[in-house]
């Protein structure tokens, strides 16, 4: 289990507030959630089973920041994390996904974490074999002597040498191991096996309720296929890496990774339900069409504690966090049925965000979007300065495109510097070098024609 489990509430919420800025309150409840399962893992046996997971309904309109702090969250703890849109989902019956196929792409995340986790911790003996092997493949012969060696003397009797030196001169094989391992043979080429490409892959349409079956038969089918692979010439630097991940592989046992991945999932596995707003109501959307009442009662096993069947094993939903997000315009939470409102104990509000927010927003958040367009500038050798007014101004008409047109958050910032930055990305650095500074003036300038014209402002922003 990841070590950041063991971070506070109050840690959690300082983490998330070097991305997010704002909504304190769905920040407080999600790092109490957080913190909740760790607690757990170290409660008792007989009562650990029953603690259930405090799943969260977030509230609010498009840009605020739900996906973001879903994803950082899952990020913090190093656990297994899918985001999903409940639109994608219908009913049992209806061509369309199975709503089990939420945890099997949870178990195949977790896979590739533990995989990628154990790969980096073989990664130094896995180099030695593959050393080795690019050894045999530049001089064929006997095993490579290491350390200490035993040399025969003239009666045949085995003397051990503490050291390849102290026995004499060494061999072309051992001075070739040296150089290898000091990085002296980087350039130098060998020829090795690699796959060789395959054909267009075979795609398994299976009904409704059969991914699993089908991505079964698709493995089955890929393994019966003979592995064909081809000669390549490479160098010596690139058939090590190659070699390194063939080498890793053998070292790592394919059923611990399973087994570690099953147990994240259901320990620590987030599902991340987005647009959930969009499959509240009763009744169907008319004509015989998915109900959206259908869809909640599909989701329901699998938020309430199941047992999905994926290609690693079985895994148990009861301990799995559902974090759930929508808009909520049209219908409310009391719309979804009372089961899965039950299944959601805890409901955040996210505040729709102000001029000042976006202030901070451009300028706090390590990923910041000016510090973005900064750092990208600067590899054409420019140096990108917002004079402080001038962020306020694009804050400003950030905000109030958003209360004249469709109000998307603090995507509408991304719009706005696109449209504001458009000609100086093009001009750099072609036209222009050095030192481009965007003051107050510039921004209103340059975005003036857009704000007069309501149609253009639509279109472009």
């Amino acid at each position: 289990m990841s070590l950041n489990k063991e971070l506070t509430p109050k840690q959690v919420v300082s983490e998330l507030d070097k991305f997010i800025i704002g909504q304190d309150s769905a920040k407080k409840s999600v790092a109490i959630a957080l913190r909740n399962r760790w607690r757990r893992l170290r409660v008792e046996d007989d009562l650990r089973d029953e603690i259930m997971p405090n799943n969260i309904i977030m509230i609010g309109p498009t840009g605020v920041g739900k996906t973001e702090i879903a994803r950082r969250l899952a990020k913090l703890a190093g656990a297994p994390f899918v985001k999903v849109e409940a639109t994608k989902f219908t009913e049992v019956g209806y061509v369309g996904r199975d709503v089990e196929s939420i945890i099997r792409d949870l178990a195949e995340y977790a896979v590739v974490m533990v995989k990628n986790e154990q790969f980096e911790a073989v990664q130094e003996p896995a180099r030695k074999n593959a050393n080795k092997r690019i050894l045999d493949l530049l001089i064929p012969g006997e095993p490579l002597r290491t350390d200490r060696s035993i040399l025969m003397n003239e009666e045949g009797v085995g003397d051990v040498a503490d050291d390849l030196e102290t026995a004499g001169k060494k061999s072309t094989r051992e001075k070739m191991w040296d150089m290898l391992e000091a990085g002296k043979m980087e350039n130098g080429e060998v020829e090795i096996d690699v796959p060789a490409d395959s054909g267009p892959m075979m795609q398994i349409f299976s009904p409704m309720g059969m991914d699993e079956m089908g991505a079964n038969l698709q493995d089955m089918l890929g393994n019966m296929m003979p592995k064909k692979t081809k000669k390549r010439k490479l160098k010596v630097s690139e058939a090590r890496e190659f070699l390194i991940q063939e080498e890793a592989s053998k070292l790592i046992d394919s059923e611990s990774v399973h087994r570690e991945a099953i147990e994240r999932v259901e320990n620590s596995g987030i599902v991340f339900l987005d647009e959930i707003d969009k499959v509240a109501g009763k009744g169907s959307q008319g004509g015989p069409d998915v109900s959206r009442e259908g869809v909640q009662r599909d989701l329901l096993p699998v938020v309430e504690g199941t047992n999905v069947s994926t290609k690693y094993g079985t895994v148990k939903t009861d301990h799995v966090l559902f974090i759930a997000s929508g808009a909520f315009h049209v219908s409310k939470p009391s719309d979804l049925i009372p089961e899965l409102q039950g299944r959601f104990p805890i409901r955040v509000e996210l505040v729709n965000l102000t001029a000042e927010d976006f202030v901070r927003i451009l300028q706090e958040p390590e990923n910041a979007l000016l510090k973005q367009y900064t750092a990208m500038l600067k590899t054409d050798g420019v140096k990108l300065e917002f004079e402080d007014d001038a962020v306020k101004e694009i804050a400003e008409i950030a905000w109030r495109v958003n209360e004249s047109m469709e109000n998307i958050g603090a995507r509408r910032l991304h719009t706005v510097l696109s449209s504001l930055l458009e000609d100086i990305l093009f001009e750099v650095p072609d036209k222009r070098k050095g030192h481009v500074k965007i003051t107050k003036e510039l921004v209103q300038t340059t975005l003036e024609e857009i704000l007069k014209d309501e149609d253009l402002g639509r279109y472009v922003l």
